[in-house]
């Protein structure tokens, strides 16, 4: 069995309210415990940063700074993990006067290229308060749902979503400005359909694989099996093949050339699909579900994501869980530190009260988190 990835090290420098931060971890999962503001959630939000994009609130870099340190100061997250490809050390951060562009990584002390990079290391999976409303919220927020999920198993993925955004806006703006050069606007809209069908494909392949593994999974889970599907864009076709897509593609384009140009914005594409989810047992969408039904259906989503990512990989992904446990009863948060464990994956957890998490036991290690400063928990402290 490949070597569990697990965080050995972390350092936080001017992150948040962290003006300094080192711990020492081993394998076992990590429990955050401390009072509301004390500092839980923007450790998790250094740890979303070891992979691609913005992190767990997608917070501006300039915002991520500590308040009251020097601008120049910049911040700085670093960790040293049993990787996928072995023992590696990753950083990354801002200086001050880069807090509005892409933030720097570095491998074993070497700049990466891009943030890309850090997928060959470990993938990492999240869940926090702020998703609750996922399946009530806008299409978008659950296609970036989406495609964190893809991203987790396909790390080219966010370049092709990047580079289909960029043609698009484009595209746009040829069509806004009365620019509509035939040749140009080809141009362009082959580039979206080559991207936008290979991300529809991918999309496809992640949700097909998604639903047949918590379907299997249905029986045996205390957290109720979600349907999952997508809509908004050539469904249809998808069950065909890419050249159906590409040609379905073009078409649409093509036709809507006027219409988008009315619009300001593309009316067709996979930037208009939509992750459509059901509660199964009750044949109803989620979002018609109680509010706690729906935090169950999403951890289920989440869990049985976790076991494709370590199905198609080889390894599990870190889970970063934020207040996971405030809305699950003493058998539920049993069962999800059991399921957890099963991953073979480490996790980190938060919550108020640590003894939320009594049923972990000895695999998991809990810290209190007071005022920046994070310090093994001690129970005699908090009788």
């Amino acid at each position: 069995m490949a070597p569990k990835v697990h965080i050995q090290k972390l350092k936080l420098a001017g992150f948040r309210n962290y003006a300094s931060l080192s711990l020492e971890l081993d394998q076992r999962h990590v429990v955050l415990s401390g009072d509301n503001g004390a500092g839980k959630t923007n450790l998790m939000e250094a740890l979303s940063l070891l992979t691609p994009g913005r992190g767990l609130r997608r917070a501006a870099y300039g915002d991520l700074i500590k308040a009251g340190s020097a601008v120049e100061s910049g911040f700085s997250v670093f960790a040293g993990l049993e990787g996928m490809a072995g023992p590696v050390d990753i950083g990354t951060g801002v200086d001050g006067g880069e807090e509005t562009g892409p933030r720097r990584v570095r491998i074993n002390g070497a700049p990466a290229r891009s943030s890309d990079a850090l997928l060959e290391h470990l993938r990492l999976l999240w869940l926090t308060p702020a998703m609750d409303g996922l399946f009530t919220g806008s299409a978008g927020d659950r296609r970036r749902f989406l495609d964190r999920l893809v991203l987790s198993v396909d790390p080219a993925h966010g370049g092709r979503a990047l580079n289909y955004e960029r043609a698009m806006r484009s595209r746009n703006r040829l069509l806004s400005e009365g620019r509509a050069d035939p040749a140009w606007l080809d141009g362009l809209e082959a580039q979206m359909v080559e991207l936008g069908v290979a991300m529809a494909m991918a999309r496809n392949e992640v949700v097909s694989l998604l639903s047949g593994l918590i379907e299997s999974n249905a029986a045996h889970s205390v957290f109720p099996a979600a349907s999952v599907r997508l809509e908004g864009f050539l469904e249809a076709q998808a069950l065909a093949s890419a050249s159906d897509m590409e040609l379905a593609f073009t078409e649409q384009l093509k036709a809507g050339r006027g219409r988008d140009a009315s619009a300001g914005r593309t009316l067709s594409g996979p930037h208009r699909s939509d992750l459509i989810v059901h509660h199964r047992a009750k044949a109803m969408p989620a979002a018609l579900s109680s509010t706690g039904e729906q935090k169950a259906l999403l951890i289920g989503i989440v869990l049985g994501h976790a076991q494709l990512v370590r199905g198609m990989t080889g390894h599990a992904p870190i889970l970063l869980l934020d207040e996971i446990a405030a809305h699950l009863d003493e058998g539920r948060r049993a069962a999800l530190f059991d399921l957890i464990e099963a991953l073979d994956c480490q996790a980190f957890m938060t919550g108020t009260d640590a003894q939320m998490f009594a049923s972990l036991g000895s695999r998991g290690r809990i810290f209190t988190v007071a005022d920046g400063q994070v310090t093994p928990y001690r129970e005699t402290d908090h009788d």
